[in-house]
């Protein structure tokens, strides 16, 4: 008997400490972190979702209305466009805390990683120098980071397993929450295919959360159609790629100059998407000393920079198809070698255009 009553004592107890709103707060938030440990699924209602999320910062700019903290944010373009570098300008302007001319940065100056998976340090020190010497002076928060070659990979582990724990540990000793990784095929081979793409994007999804961090990829696209828009198809693994992540722009090359490159948003979250088609960011390349750069134009469309087809170079086309048709080449591989898209190819098959009409 007083041990039943003991223990009625204690349950009492226990419902009077969630007679006051502070320890029913108390109670939630313990029960919330239990189920946040041991269960796959947080269920909360919409309203403490709410309340959660007004105790975090509202995210703020790195790179205008591209690019916002606590983001996963991809760059692609093809070869040659300059991804590199206006990821290493954008990652310069986040470590000084100085925003890049025309563009918007709302956070304070801090550290940046950047792992540099492209470029030597001596091919690096040619663009941030004038021929050399008289290099430019990045701020000690900008760290680059290139592979080791001299570096003994574990017996048991993958490459690909073995840099992203060792990408995990440099974001452990360093503190830093920006990382800029040029580039995805680094991280993961053959991201075309679905298969490949959604463990990365998995793997980085979990870092960025587990350590609170905002991730610049840069990625490529295939050979592609200049006369068409730039979409999230042109993305090498769009479809995977994509669903991941958080936002998305890409780079094109003007057709009219070839100095000339324009910046289009392809997926946004945290905004609407204001650079589309119809209002692209017009820029050119320079290096005015010693720093290599994008600067900003104008504002414009992309029609105006997109690749005006003749009826010869659709009669060619047409013949290039049917050439590699017969030498047994996919729809898909032929649309990669002409730079056109799957469809196309398929609509130029079905219209059964003989070589003897030419």
């Amino acid at each position: 008997m007083e041990q039943r009553q003991g223990q009625d004592t204690k349950l009492i107890s226990k419902f009077e400490d969630l007679s006051t709103p502070e320890t029913v707060t108390n109670h939630t938030q313990n029960t919330h972190e239990q189920a946040s440990s041991k269960n796959l699924f947080v269920v909360m209602t919409a309203n403490q979702w709410i309340d959660e999320a007004k105790n975090r910062p509202i995210p703020k700019m790195l790179f205008s209305e591209f690019w916002f903290e606590g983001e996963i944010c991809i760059l692609f373009a093809d070869t040659n466009l300059g991804k590199s570098i206006l990821a290493v300008q954008i990652g310069d302007s986040i470590s000084t805390g100085e925003q890049i001319k025309g563009f918007k940065l709302e956070a304070l100056g801090q550290s940046v990683l950047y792992f540099d998976f492209e470029l030597s340090d001596k091919q690096f020190q040619n663009r941030y120098s004038i021929d050399y010497v008289d290099e430019y002076k990045f701020s000690p928060n900008f760290k680059r980071v290139e592979i080791n070659p001299e570096a003994d990979i574990p017996a048991k582990k993958s490459f690909e397993d073995y840099l992203n724990d060792e990408l995990e540990n440099e974001i452990i000793r360093t503190n830093t929450k920006i990382l800029i990784i040029d580039n995805l095929t680094y991280l993961r081979n053959e991201t075309e295919q679905a298969k490949n793409a959604l463990p990365l994007m998995k793997h980085l999804k979990a870092l960025k959360k587990k350590y609170d961090l905002s991730i610049l990829v840069l990625a490529h696209t295939p050979k592609r159609d200049l006369s068409k828009p730039i979409t999230r198809n042109d993305l090498a693994g769009s479809k995977m790629l994509i669903n991941f992540c958080d936002s998305v722009f890409t780079i094109g090359e003007s057709s009219s100059n070839k100095n000339i490159r324009y910046l289009k948003q392809i997926k946004a979250r945290n905004t609407e998407i204001l650079y589309d088609s119809e209002n692209v960011i017009v820029c050119h390349i320079e290096k005015p000393i010693n720093f290599l750069k994008f600067i900003l134009v104008d504002l414009g469309t992309e029609l105006d920079h997109l690749k005006q087809l003749t009826k010869e170079d659709k009669e060619k086309t047409k013949i290039a198809v049917l050439e590699l048709t017969d030498k047994g080449v996919s729809n898909v591989e032929i649309g990669k070698k002409l730079g056109i898209h799957e469809s196309t190819v398929r609509k130029y098959k079905k219209q059964n255009i003989s070589l003897s009409d030419y």
